[in-house]
């Protein structure tokens, strides 16, 4: 079942009222984003949770006037955003939010659940007490978005403890790699996710890996990091059920 676009007029930061489990407290030490940073941030999001729809065309003036920032920023993030696959920059012409592919999440779920495990294993290893503590914070918070339903507050830290894995494995050249895999997988869970278990069950794994890692469970990670693909792809061929098996990985 696909899920319909949010309406255009929906906030550009996506928050639902009371969703308090979205907006951990910055760390202590943390810095402010730059314009490109917060740009990027919130185009990312509106792409993730469809109030961007596929599809739609866009420029940047209207959408630096959108966001409230100039047009550099703007083109700065839509250049990143092009590289992770979510929109297509046409000269002259504008931009475009890509498609919803399935094919494309799967080729993603393959390459990611080889990164993805590297990541979890390493991280486990090397973070920092504060780091491990940073991640036991965002898995108390995604089991909080999983309780009161919050999709886009679950998906807001998956995006952080993606990016907070990836810097406790201190390992840039797998984190450069990875980076531009996970926001096309949460794109196309939003858009394909139809059941509240679905949330539940999503949201257990990724607790589960974050877990772990707090923990320095190398094994445990790496084990729940290869449950948590293979759910995700289970969820993807879900969608297409005549799909030919020999179309990319399997559970």
């Amino acid at each position: 079942m696909t899920r319909p676009a949010a309406s255009p007029s929906a906030s550009p930061s996506g928050s639902p009222s009371g969703s308090a489990s979205a907006h951990p407290s910055p760390a202590p030490g943390w810095a402010a984003p730059t314009l490109t940073e917060s740009a990027y941030a919130r185009l990312e999001e509106m792409i993730v949770t469809l109030d961007l729809a596929p599809g739609s065309v866009v420029s940047e003036a209207i959408l630096g006037r959108l966001l409230g920032i100039g047009t550099t920023p703007v083109r700065e993030a839509l250049q990143r955003l092009a590289r992770e696959h979510l929109v297509q920059v046409l000269p002259r012409r504008g931009v475009v939010v890509t498609g919803v592919d399935l094919h494309q999440q799967l080729h993603v779920l393959e390459t990611r659940r080889e990164l993805d495990r590297l990541i979890a294993r390493a991280a486990a290893r090397r973070a920092r007490p504060a780091e491990r503590a940073a991640l036991a914070a965002l898995a108390a918070g995604m089991t909080e978005a999983a309780r009161i339903q919050d999709a886009r507050g679950f998906l807001r830290l998956d995006g952080q403890l993606s990016q907070a894995l990836a810097e406790a494995a201190r390992n840039p050249v797998a984190a450069a790699c990875v980076a531009s895999l996970h926001a096309v997988a949460r794109r196309f869970w939003f858009y394909h996710h139809s059941a509240e278990e679905e949330l539940t069950e999503t949201a257990a794994l990724h607790v589960a890996v974050a877990g772990a890692v707090a923990e320095g469970q190398e094994a445990m990670a790496a084990e729940a990091s290869d449950r948590l693909i293979a759910q995700m792809i289970r969820l993807a061929r879900r969608t297409v059920p005549e799909l030919d098996p020999e179309t990319g990985p399997t559970a």
